[in-house]
C-alpha cells in the first residue's frame, strides 16, 4: 500500500486526489427532528451533496430544539457555531434581536449572488420570519400547525362514525365518552399543550394570545391568554381529566407515541406527526381539523404557523456563505418544497409547491393531509396572524408548568393562568428592556 502511494505522488497524482478530497467546503447544520422525519432531513443533505461537488452539508442532531438553541448560543460565544441552525418559532424573536449573531436571509443570498424572491412563499408563512422593516430573516424550512387526529377502528369500535371526526370541542367530549365507555383507558391526548390549547386555540378563536398583533406589532406587548374563553377551555380539559376522558401525556410530542403505539384514540399535535403516525400507526386513522367552540364569534378563523426556519449563522468564511447560500437555493426548489412536504405533511412554504402536490393529485391519494393548508391559507386577522415573542421559549416553559398545576388539581385554571400571564409578563419586559 505504500509503495502503491509512493508511485502515485511520483506521477504527480497524489497531491491531485488530495486537491480533489479537500476541494469540498464542509457545512454544518445542526437540526431538532427525530424519527421518520430525521430520515427525510438526512435525505436532503444526501440528495443536495450529490447534487453538486463544492460544498458538503453534514446534518447533526443536536437534541429538541431548546437543546439545540442553547447549544447553538454557547458554541457561538465560543467562536464554533455551526453554519445553520434550525430555530422552532418560539425563538424566532430572540434570533431576530441577537445582534451579530446571525446573518439574515435576504443579506446572504444577495452577497452570494443567488436569486431569492420572498413572493414566492406562503405570505402567512413568510410574513412571521420577516422583520419590520420587509427583510426575510430566515428560511422557511418545516413549517407546521396544529391538527387533530382520530383512530378510525376505535371510533368504529365505540359506535362513532369514522367518516365523521369531531368537529367541536363538545363534539370531542362526546366522542370521548363513547370511547371510555367503549374500554378504552385513553381516549384523547395532546402534544405541545401551550402551543394547541393556548397559542393555536386564540388564533383559532381570534382572540388575543399577547397586546401589539401577538407581539408582531412591537417590543412592548404583553400577554392576554388568561381571558375568559381561555380559562373556560383549560377548566373544561381539567374537568375532562377527573372523568378520565382526557390523559396529560407530557409538554412536547412524547403524547404522540401514545397515539400510533394505539393506546389513546385521539390526539391534537402537529401535523408534521403524520409522518409517524403513517411509519408506525397498525391502524386506520384520519386528519381532521382542529375542534373549536361553536358559540364563539368569528372561530373558527385560522391556526398558528408552528415548526421551525434555518438561521445562518455569522462568522463564517465567505465560501461557507456561499455554500449555505447554495443549500438554501436548493431547499427552495418547487419538486423538493413538494417532496418534503408530501413526505412529511410539514406545510409547503411556496405556493408553487403547494400547487405541484395538488396537481399530482396528492391530497385525494392522501385524504386529510391537506388539512394544515386550508387551516392556514385563509385571510389572517391581527388577533390569528401569528405569535412572536421575546423570551418566549421561557414563557412557554412557565406555561407549561401552570398547566401542569391544573392538571395535578394544584391550581385552578384561572389562578394559574394568571399566574403564567404575570410571570410571562416579567419575561416580556426583561427582554424588551435588554432590547430597546
Amino acid at each position: 500500500m505504500f509503495h502503491a502511494k509512493k508511485a502515485l505522488c511520483a506521477a504527480g497524482l497524489c497531491a491531485a486526489s488530495l486537491s480533489a478530497a479537500q476541494a469540498a467546503t464542509d457545512i454544518q447544520w445542526w437540526y431538532s427532528q427525530t424519527g421518520a422525519i430525521s430520515d427525510r432531513v438526512l435525505e436532503l443533505a444526501d440528495q443536495f451533496n450529490k447534487s453538486q461537488s463544492d460544498y458538503r452539508i453534514i446534518a447533526t442532531y443536536k437534541g429538541g430544539y431548546d437543546e439545540a438553541m442553547a447549544a447553538a448560543i454557547a458554541a457561538f460565544r465560543a467562536g464554533n457555531a455551526p453554519n445553520i441552525l434550525q430555530v422552532f418559532e418560539v425563538g424566532t424573536a430572540t434570533m431576530m434581536y441577537a445582534r451579530g449573531a446571525v446573518v439574515p436571509v435576504s443579506d446572504l443570498m444577495k452577497k452570494a449572488g443567488e436569486s431569492f424572491d420572498p413572493s414566492v412563499y406562503v405570505p402567512a408563512v413568510a410574513g412571521y420570519y420577516t422583520s419590520a422593516r420587509g427583510e426575510m430573516q430566515s428560511l422557511p424550512f418545516n413549517a407546521s400547525t396544529t391538527v387533530f387526529y382520530y383512530n378510525r377502528d376505535k371510533f368504529a369500535k365505540a359506535g362513532l362514525d369514522p367518516e365523521k371526526p369531531p368537529v367541536t370541542w363538545q363534539d370531542v367530549v362526546s366522542a370521548a365518552a363513547k370511547l371510555k365507555a367503549s374500554g378504552e383507558r385513553c381516549a384523547y391526548t395532546t402534544g405541545w399543550q401551550s402551543w394547541v390549547h393556548l397559542e393555536s386555540f386564540s388564533a383559532w378563536h381570534n382572540v388575543e394570545f399577547a397586546s401589539k398583533g401577538n407581539g408582531l406589532g412591537g417590543l412592548d406587548t404583553r400577554l392576554k391568554f388568561n381571558s375568559p374563553l381561555h380559562v373556560r377551555h383549560v377548566e373544561n380539559l381539567a374537568n375532562w381529566a377527573r372523568q378520565g376522558y382526557f390523559t396529560y401525556g407530557g409538554r412536547k410530542s412524547e403524547p404522540d407515541a401514545k397515539f400510533y403505539s394505539g393506546e389513546c384514540a385521539m390526539l391534537t399535535s402537529s401535523s408534521a406527526t403524520y409522518a409517524n403516525i403513517a411509519k408506525n400507526a397498525r391502524f386506520r386513522f384520519a386528519v381532521a381539523a382542529l375542534p373549536y367552540y361553536s358559540d364563539v364569534p368569528g372561530a373558527p378563523q385560522n391556526t398558528v404557523l408552528g415548526g421551525a426556519s434555518l438561521w445562518a449563522m455569522s462568522g463564517k468564511s465567505a465560501s461557507e456563505n456561499r455554500g449555505v447560500a447554495r443549500f438554501f437555493k436548493f431547499l427552495s426548489q418547487p419538486e423538493v418544497q413538494a417532496k418534503w412536504h408530501q413526505d412529511t405533511n410539514y406545510l409547503p412554504t411556496t405556493k408553487v409547491a403547494y400547487e405541484l402536490t395538488s396537481k399530482s393529485g396528492f391530497y385525494q391519494n392522501n385524504p386529510g393531509t391537506d388539512i394544515a393548508v386550508q387551516q392556514m391559507i385563509v385571510k389572517t386577522t391581527d388577533k390569528s396572524r401569528g405569535i412572536r415573542l421575546g423570551n418566549f421559549v421561557q414563557i412557554r416553559n412557565i406555561i407549561d408548568e401552570e398547566l401542569e398545576n391544573v392538571w395535578s388539581g394544584k391550581k385552578t385554571a384561572k389562578d394559574a393562568l394568571d399566574a403564567a400571564v404575570k410571570r410571562g409578563d416579567e419575561q416580556l419586559a426583561r427582554f424588551e428592556k435588554a432590547n430597546r
